[in-house]
């Protein structure tokens, strides 16, 4: 089998091990040796209003999705069977209205921030390459998530990504997926996985990484007393 689908066994048994591994290694050796370089430079000064819109909503819709692929990974449909919740239910009542309300926050957030940060010529120009590339990939997979769901998903009808797909990720932390259960998932949802799994491989080399590193010093830290100069 391996070797009549050399690469869909690349793709789905090694590609995702590369990636992982990339953000995991890399993440660390960026705080171990790096640590100064983890955080991400503010164009607010260039530019306000349309920054806070963009980004309040990419910021709830990506965390949502986030959840949501979480959510909806990890927990097998056997469980869900179990508990008398049928398919129709579970991807109509709860997926489907979730990942819709969350999936459009995070589209309209990202799409404003990516035209933000090639239209306002300011704010291009105060870009590097990486700030660049890093909106057009969030842009992208995004766009291609919605279009899994929203588009690929109703056109495959017969098709269950808890049967096959999530499956298939849960074995990768078993250390043991099965590629054969990627072969007859829709493109759509195959682009997503790949260019998901590239995002997290290139994760500790750009902006991303300061998602990992939470402000705790706020938690703890005195208040900061500020005084308005006297008027003379």
């Amino acid at each position: 089998m391996i070797a009549s689908h050399p690469f869909q066994f690349f793709l789905w048994s090694i590609y995702p091990y590369l990636m992982l591994g990339s953000f995991f290694f890399g993440t660390i050796i960026r705080f171990a040796f790096f640590h100064p370089t983890v955080t991400a430079k503010s164009s607010e000064l260039l530019e306000k209003k349309t920054l806070m819109i963009g980004s309040i909503m990419f910021h709830v819709g990506i965390i949502g999705v986030f959840f949501g692929h979480i959510i909806g990974v990890l927990i097998p449909k056997a469980w869900t069977d179990a508990l008398g919740i049928s398919d129709e239910f579970y991807h109509h009542i709860i997926a489907m209205p979730a990942g819709a309300f969350f999936g459009i926050l995070a589209t309209v957030g990202v799409y404003i921030l990516c035209f933000r940060r090639f239209h306002d010529h300011r704010v291009f120009h105060a870009s590097s390459t990486g700030d660049l590339v890093v909106i057009v990939a969030l842009t992208v997979e995004i766009t291609l998530g919605m279009l899994s769901s929203f588009v690929a998903g109703p056109i495959n009808p017969d098709f269950n990504y808890r049967t096959s797909l999530a499956i298939w990720a849960r074995q990768i932390f078993m250390f043991h997926p099965d590629f054969r259960l990627m072969l007859q998932v829709p493109l759509m949802f195959k682009m997503h996985v790949i260019f998901g799994f590239m995002i997290f491989g290139a994760f500790p080399y750009t902006r991303l990484v300061h998602a990992l590193a939470l402000p705790w010093q706020y938690v703890y830290r005195r208040f900061i007393v500020y005084r308005r100069r006297p008027q003379i």
